[in-house]
């Protein structure tokens, strides 16, 4: 396990989920929506020297996604101008090294659960998925390696809304627990940008 890791987890059950397969020490709540994302990247800039990751459910855009996938994000949207991640290939790599399979595609952040006929619109944009937090947690992606990984627990015919969320979220949950030491692996593998020149 890379002591140099910190894996930001909204939601509580999603914070729990991961505590199952990285050391509660790793993993630190941030809390659901934009205010407080931007408040908890704001309290960590120069708090932790190493790797941080964000780690959590998400809703699917690409019909082709089912409850239980993995997205690793190639891309940030909707905090402004999109920010790539560098990180993506390489944390994709460490899950399919776990035996997972992968999707990276750009995730779009909002402020307010997305209604169908937004989500569609991000989607004809070329998103895969939408959370509410990963944006404006990349903050942090200026000084340290930044990564963020998804598990997919609703999203086109597996409505949020549907008697079917409760299992599909517990789905996603398992999964996230699961791959959750991949993000280790990916951390111990990648060094801070300013470290290649020491």
């Amino acid at each position: 396990m890379s002591r140099d890791l910190l894996v930001l987890a909204p939601l509580r059950i999603e914070a729990f989920a991961l505590r199952r397969g990285l050391p509660a020490s790793a993993v630190l709540r941030t809390g659901m929506g934009r205010a407080r994302s931007e408040r908890a990247a704001a309290w960590l800039i120069g708090s932790h020297r190493g790797a941080f990751a964000v780690a959590g459910v998400c809703g699917a855009l690409d019909p082709r996604l089912v409850p239980g996938d993995l997205v690793v994000a190639s891309e940030l949207r909707g905090a402004g101008a999109p920010l790539v991640l560098e990180s993506a290939k390489a944390l994709a790599r460490a899950l399919e090294a776990r035996g997972f399979a992968v999707h990276i595609g750009p995730i779009h952040s909002t402020d307010h659960l997305a209604p169908r006929r937004e989500q569609a619109e991000l989607a004809a944009q070329g998103a895969m998925a939408v959370d509410m937090e990963s944006a404006w947690l990349a903050r942090l992606a200026a000084s340290a390696p930044f990564a963020v990984l998804r598990v997919v627990s609703d999203g086109p015919g597996h409505s949020l809304f549907s008697p079917r969320i409760v299992p599909n979220g517990i789905r996603a949950l398992r999964r996230l627990a699961a791959a959750a030491p991949a993000l280790a692996d990916w951390a111990t593998h990648t060094h801070h940008p300013l470290e290649a020149h020491r």
